[in-house]
């Protein structure tokens, strides 16, 4: 019989490996659900794996959608290696989007590029200031950041649609709940004609490098993991576990933010009730798949991109509900929660 034996060392060759077995086994069981709904197998895994990438075009949405589960995963990233637990980056993108749009209101057809500075901070500070409730009550009260910043999610949401449904409604907009369409000044600069990609990307890529340097070439950033692999050690060398909970949230709630204000002064040009889309739930997964390393995160990013993009897809082409996209992602977070045994535990063969 097969049994699961410890290992003397955990696998560093399984570490890597685990994830690319476990998007194998998503694939596999993904091909089973295709069979299963009567739909053809071979053009489900090409409207998810080869649509997103056949042409230019598509790979340009694919980065579109890539770049606000790359920013949010990276600043995941940073809390998650400080043991803090930060489920609620749905709603820190939300208030970036809200506090982003505030400013991109106040344009008007004579401001000039400047405004596009203002709306980036805007959003940064936006995440931050709700990360920061998360952080003045686990801090203050020792309230658990799970939950905290989990039910501050519909808080935002509920805050979004007071907005879009109120003040904010654009009175020229047919009673849609939405805020007037930004200025092109308060628009995101796009760095290909004929595409939707705009500097969010290359704030993206920084962001990859900045956090690599951050956690693996600072002493600040050693600090904040040891405080979340050993605090009792970090206690001893004199780190501070409250820095460490402020640092952590107050970065991947900036991070968050950042992404709603490029998203809703990007892509979307406007503040609607649907810009919370679950960018903030997925993006955990993506910081997991890419095994909380930043150049790891870039590729999970793109992966997760695909099953957007591949959901859309299977609902307008092959008549699937969308709802598909969510069953793919929680199949590669389960398989990769059962693929990461093998880092600390061997099967063998006993008779």
């Amino acid at each position: 019989m097969l049994r699961l034996e410890v290992r003397p060392q955990p696998s560093a060759r399984w570490a890597y490996a685990s994830p690319l077995l476990a998007l194998a086994i998503t694939v596999v069981v993904g091909v089973m659900l295709f069979v299963l709904l009567g739909k053809d197998p071979v053009r489900g895994l090409q409207v998810f794996f080869w649509e997103p990438v056949r042409n230019v075009y598509a790979i340009s949405e694919l980065l579109v959608k890539a770049t606000p589960l790359l920013i949010i995963a990276l600043g995941l990233a940073v809390c998650f290696r400080s043991n803090v637990w930060n489920i609620g980056a749905e709603g820190q993108f939300v208030m970036g989007a809200v506090f982003a749009a505030g400013v991109a209101l106040s344009a008007d057809k004579g401001t000039g590029p400047w405004i596009v500075v203002a709306i980036l901070l805007a959003g940064v500070l936006g995440g931050m200031f709700w990360a920061g409730i998360t952080a003045l009550l686990r801090d203050r009260f020792n309230a658990n950041e799970i939950l905290v910043s989990l039910m501050l999610v519909y808080v935002a949401i509920q805050v979004l649609n007071y907005l879009v449904y109120g003040p904010w409604k654009d009175p020229m907009g047919f009673n849609f709940p939405q805020s007037k369409t930004f200025e092109s000044a308060a628009q995101m600069p796009r760095l290909m004609q004929g595409s939707r990609v705009n500097i969010g990307l290359l704030l993206a890529m920084a962001g990859v490098v900045a956090v690599w340097i951050f956690l693996f070439r600072t002493y600040a950033g050693y600090a904040q993991q040891v405080g979340g692999l050993a605090p009792a050690a970090a206690r001893y060398a004199g780190f501070s576990s409250r820095k460490a909970l402020w640092v952590a949230l107050l970065t991947s709630g900036g991070a968050a933010g950042l992404a709603g204000a490029l998203e809703v002064a990007g892509p979307v040009g406007q503040l609607t009730p649907h810009i919370p889309v679950g960018y903030g739930f997925a993006a955990i997964i993506v910081a997991f798949v890419g095994r909380l390393h930043p150049v790891g995160i870039v590729f999970s990013a793109l992966l997760m991109s695909m099953f957007y993009i591949g959901g859309e897809l299977a609902q307008s082409r092959m008549g699937l509900p969308k709802s598909l996209t969510g069953v793919f992602q929680g199949l590669l977070l389960f398989a990769l929660l059962a693929c990461d045994t093998l880092i600390a535990y061997r099967l063998v063969w006993k008779k």
